[in-house]
């Protein structure tokens, strides 16, 4: 290949590039249209061109607020991509020997951030170890966030236009993934927290196991996604102060209102804006479990949290704030939050998830992550697997998660985590492997 490689698929032609930078020797094409949507409307896929398309900017994200608490755990930086409302893009890493005939596994990862904050390519995010150690091709997928892309309202708008991005990106693969050396009847759909939680409710879909046969659930809120009606219609209310013409930075100001109205429904108004039953292409709530089932037989399922989830936004609660710093009792309310809330919104429901899908003719694995930072207050929190998988040096060195581990500690089981992801996106029984020591457990759900 050439130093700028150029590809050929159905959509039109795609220069890309090489990165050499360090991370990982690998070829990239970046910040591809897979479709459009005007603010409120569903999204179309994207027009094909006859004029190479230069593949050489990141994706932008959707426009959104700061989360400053975030950025000193995980080393991001507000403002680190440009925003815009036309962000619905993805980017495609693959290894740097990509030889033509190639049918490489596909991985396409959905991102998180409590569906109002993230963006495919945050350096946070970048799959270069993950692809060059292990020889499968990452697709990142940018899509429409909190009230551009997550809240119905009694007036018409649509709910989900976030998840129906999803299916557009999804689509986009299928039909093009090829002609960048992978293979589209082996695609594992992966995410973490909201990313995980589209994926999961993707798999409501008819068309889902057509898009994807495996998919990668990784601490989703599943134990939150339920009994959201009265909070959202609240929300919906709220969210009339949006019209077509409010400035991008407006939008996002209102969307702290917004949330605000939800937070007298408890637990719920953690993640106040995600899925929406009954709104396309969802089913009614009544009728998810009858739809997951009928996807089962087709997608195989890796679910499962960390250890201590909680423990990422606990700090940020006002009652343990004050409670903490009692000897003693402080740190007995910490573990037993810690644990009552990981229970409630991961641990259990993920774990149903996995049983359900099981008895309906699926195959599924379940896994714990336990490894946290040696002495560090978030240990096994929420996020602690980002990066496990994304493992780059220079962006994750200096985040406040992994304070009190040397690199090659966290590199060490990173290795080990990316080979188990990849193992499980060429479709290796992994149940056998029994998980990292000291670090991840893994069990095959009966």
């Amino acid at each position: 290949m050439s130093s700028a490689p150029i590809f050929n698929p159905p959509c039109g032609p795609v220069t890309g590039w090489r990165d050499h930078s360090g991370a990982g020797d690998v070829i990239r094409a970046t910040g591809i249209p897979y479709a459009k949507a005007g603010r409120f409307e569903l999204p179309v896929q994207a027009a094909d061109w006859d004029e190479p398309l230069s593949a050489t900017s990141p994706a932008p994200a959707c426009p959104q607020g700061p989360v400053p608490f975030l950025d000193d755990i995980l080393g991001t930086r507000y403002g680190e991509l440009p925003g815009s409302e036309d962000c619905q893009n993805l980017s495609i890493t693959m290894p740097a020997d990509l030889a033509p005939g190639d049918r490489l596994p596909v991985m396409v990862w959905i991102h998180g951030g409590s569906y109002t904050t993230g963006s495919g390519d945050l350096a946070i995010f970048d799959p270069a170890v993950l692809v060059a150690e292990n020889r499968v091709i990452v697709v990142s997928v940018t899509y429409r966030l909190g009230l551009f892309g997550f809240l119905a309202t009694s007036s018409g708008r649509p709910g989900n236009l976030g998840l129906l991005d999803q299916l557009e990106a999804f689509r986009w693969v299928q039909r093009n993934i090829a002609a960048f050396g992978g293979d589209p009847g082996c695609v594992t759909a992966f995410g973490q927290s909201a990313g995980g939680d589209a994926i999961a409710h993707l798999m409501a879909t008819p068309e889902a196991p057509s898009l994807f046969q495996r998919a990668i659930i990784q601490s989703a809120p599943l134990g939150i996604s339920r009994g959201r009606t009265k909070m959202n219609h609240v929300m919906g209310v709220a969210a009339e102060a949006v019209t077509e013409e409010t400035p991008a930075m407006e939008v996002v100001g209102i969307e702290d209102h917004v949330s605000h109205v939800a937070r007298k429904f408890g637990l719920r108004a953690a993640m106040p804006f995600g899925t929406q039953y009954g709104h396309p292409p969802l089913p009614s709530e009544a009728k998810i479990e009858a739809a997951w089932n009928t996807a089962a037989p087709g997608i195989e399922v890796l679910i499962g949290h960390t250890a201590d989830e909680a423990r990422l936004f606990l700090p940020e609660n006002p009652w343990i704030k004050r409670l903490s710093g009692i000897p003693f009792l402080g740190s007995a309310v910490v573990k037993a939050t810690n644990w009552a809330v990981t229970e409630a919104v991961y641990g259990r429901p993920a774990r149903k998830f996995a049983r359900r899908h099981c008895k309906a003719g699926g195959k599924a694995y379940g896994y714990l992550l336990s490894w946290g930072a040696p002495g560090n207050y978030y240990r096994a929190a929420h996020t602690v697997d980002l990066p496990l998988l994304f493992g780059n040096r220079l962006t994750w060195q200096g985040a406040g998660l992994l304070a009190g581990a040397s690199w090659d500690e966290v590199n060490g089981v990173g290795r080990q985590l990316r080979s188990l992801w990849a193992a499980f996106a060429r479709g290796d029984d992994v149940g056998r492997s029994g998980g990292i020591p000291g670090a991840l457990q893994l069990r095959s759900v009966p």
